[in-house]
């Protein structure tokens, strides 16, 4: 397996959005991923990669995780055509059932109890967008004749897909091209693996084996208490630091469980604060980058 850590940005402002892309293209960190943080100073994880991916070279940029459902897939389909030209093998797009923040949810309209089919339909006309010069589409939300995006990918777009209940890994089987996981631990990630593995084998079809992350959180010091009770109530029977490693040996040896379980793309989202960056990055770079093959 090729490991590979990136560097997640969940709640950075746009204020300093420049100077730290500038900084993990310069270190030579591997991938920027963006969370969709509607409610926050976060910058939008659509138009931030398009403006990370234009000011650097080598820099991955990812969406960890956006929402699909409410979103246009024509639109988006397009959107990520472009930047796949402007910066080729670069565009590494995940996207997501809904936002985590409930109330963020009537931002991404769909009809009601229709999400998740609203997503798997949106999901399938995305990729045929990306890869077919025109598409003729006639579905339950979605109605098309005979209508392409230009230019497209040479290599159509890996389209990856975060969740981790049961319907949402029979979707990355049946519909992804990889799994960017949260919030599982080690043990969970491989049944999620394997629950994935088997829904694309029904499906006649085979997730890369290189193609299952996780989107890692880092704290430096004890965990306060609203973070553990968070912890807690998503994972009860899970030990809190089985998902959140306290300090770079423990991020080193729980990042060495979950490759052994199958994962090996990394993003880690650092519990800092905002002038704790720069050290950070350099442990990052000293820690965990020798752990990438």
């Amino acid at each position: 397996m090729k490991i590979r850590i990136g560097v997640g940005f969940a709640s950075v402002p746009g204020r300093v959005f420049a100077e730290r892309v500038d900084a993990l293209e310069k270190l030579g960190v591997d991938s920027l991923w963006l969370s969709e943080q509607l409610s926050t100073e976060a910058v939008d994880p659509l138009a931030g990669m398009a403006f990370a991916l234009g000011r650097t070279s080598t820099l991955k940029v990812g969406t960890s995780v956006a929402v699909l459902p409410g979103r246009n897939p024509v639109l988006l389909a397009k959107h990520l055509a472009t930047l796949a030209a402007v910066a080729p093998r670069r565009v590494l797009p995940v996207f997501g059932l809904a936002p985590a923040r409930s109330g963020d949810r009537g931002a991404f309209p769909v009809p009601a109890g229709k999400r998740g089919a609203v997503f798997d339909e949106a999901l399938l006309l995305l990729r045929r967008l990306l890869a077919e010069d025109s598409v003729t589409f006639h579905g339950e939300f979605f109605d098309l004749t005979d209508i392409g995006i230009g230019n497209r990918p040479a290599r159509p777009l890996d389209v990856w897909l975060g969740g981790a209940a049961p319907a949402a890994l029979r979707r990355i089987g049946r519909f992804g091209d990889g799994w960017l996981a949260s919030l599982v631990d080690p043990v969970q990630a491989a049944a999620g693996i394997t629950a994935i593995n088997e829904a694309a084998a029904s499906a006649g079809r085979e997730i890369d084996s290189d193609h299952f992350g996780l989107s890692l959180r880092i704290a430096f010091g004890e965990l306060p208490p609203a973070t553990i009770a968070a912890l807690r109530a998503r994972q009860p029977d899970t030990d809190p630091a089985d998902l959140v490693p306290l300090g770079w040996a423990a991020a080193r040896d729980l990042i060495a469980r979950y490759t052994a379980a199958g994962v090996s793309k990394f993003v880690v989202y650092p519990a800092i604060g905002e002038a704790e960056w720069p050290e950070f990055l350099d442990g990052f770079v000293r820690e965990l980058m020798p752990l990438q093959t």
